[in-house]
């Protein structure tokens, strides 16, 4: 049979909506199973619709309850939407700051970063001193690409507590800070930071201004560390980091090409 008398039977399978909507379903598992790193359901997801359909009772699902925090099944936004109108309907009667804050952190999350600065701002002019509201704003402003004002926020929030939620703001003062070229003030609170915990961003970007200053095997040692957590770390920790992983399996390398050649 010719291809050309193929084309036809092609053009009834793609018109067919039960098809399309199988082959939308295996393309998304096929994603996910790659940003999750599992690359033999991701072969196979992309081949069989039979494993996608596994796939997504397996792992997929299960990893979503586990990253949301909830106990069952619901289509993707949902809860977010249900969120944003309760929110929304707080502000109107009540016009607290911490709910314009809530709402704030919702957008910032699905990267909608002029409502959530919107939102943080006007949280702000409600409370200028809530350690919670400046945290939140000054990671929307970075997400706004003005880190300048946003280390303003956050070094308030550092000067009064070093491990608001949980080292998390003095975190993301360091990236502001490496934004800025500020490479000191960048590893001073880094390092901070991994005194009492283990973010896997932490670890990457303090490697970084490592290698900048010629410390190519203390780089390598924290990038190696992020690799090692990786492969113990449950599903969702994975999914968070996936992109620290990929930055420090890609820069150990660069690490180990200059310890190298300082050998010599």
């Amino acid at each position: 049979m010719t291809v050309a008398a193929m084309l036809p039977d092609i053009r009834d399978l793609i018109a067919n909506p039960f098809v399309l909507i199988i082959f939308i379903f295996q393309l998304w598992m096929t994603i996910d199973a790659a940003r999750r790193q599992e690359w033999l359901w991701m072969v196979f997801n992309f081949l069989f619709g039979l494993s996608a359909i596994l796939y997504f009772f397996m792992v997929y699902r299960p990893a979503r309850v586990m990253e949301q925090g909830g106990t069952g099944f619901e289509w993707p936004g949902a809860a977010d939407r249900e969120r944003i109108r309760e929110l929304e309907e707080q502000i109107h009667h009540l016009d607290k700051a911490h709910h314009h804050a809530a709402l704030g952190e919702i957008y910032l999350k699905q990267e909608k970063v002029d409502k959530a600065m919107a939102c943080y701002e006007n949280a702000f002019q409600r409370d200028p001193e809530d350690l919670d509201i400046l945290a939140g704003y000054g990671r929307a402003l970075m997400a706004y690409k003005q880190s300048a004002k946003a280390v303003e926020m956050l070094e308030r929030v550092h000067l009064q507590d070093s491990d608001h939620d949980y080292g998390t703001t003095t975190m993301a003062l360091g990236h502001a800070y490496l934004s800025l070229d500020r490479m000191p003030e960048a590893q001073r609170v880094l390092e901070k930071v991994l005194q009492k915990h283990s973010y896997a961003q932490a670890k990457v970007q303090l490697a970084e201004i490592y290698i900048k200053s010629g410390r190519a095997r203390e780089a390598a040692q924290h990038l190696q560390e992020v690799m090692d957590d990786d492969k113990h770390a449950p599903s969702f920790a994975k999914n968070r980091d996936v992109e620290w992983t990929r930055k420090a399996k890609q820069m150990l390398r660069e690490c180990r090409i200059q310890s190298d050649d300082t050998a010599f």
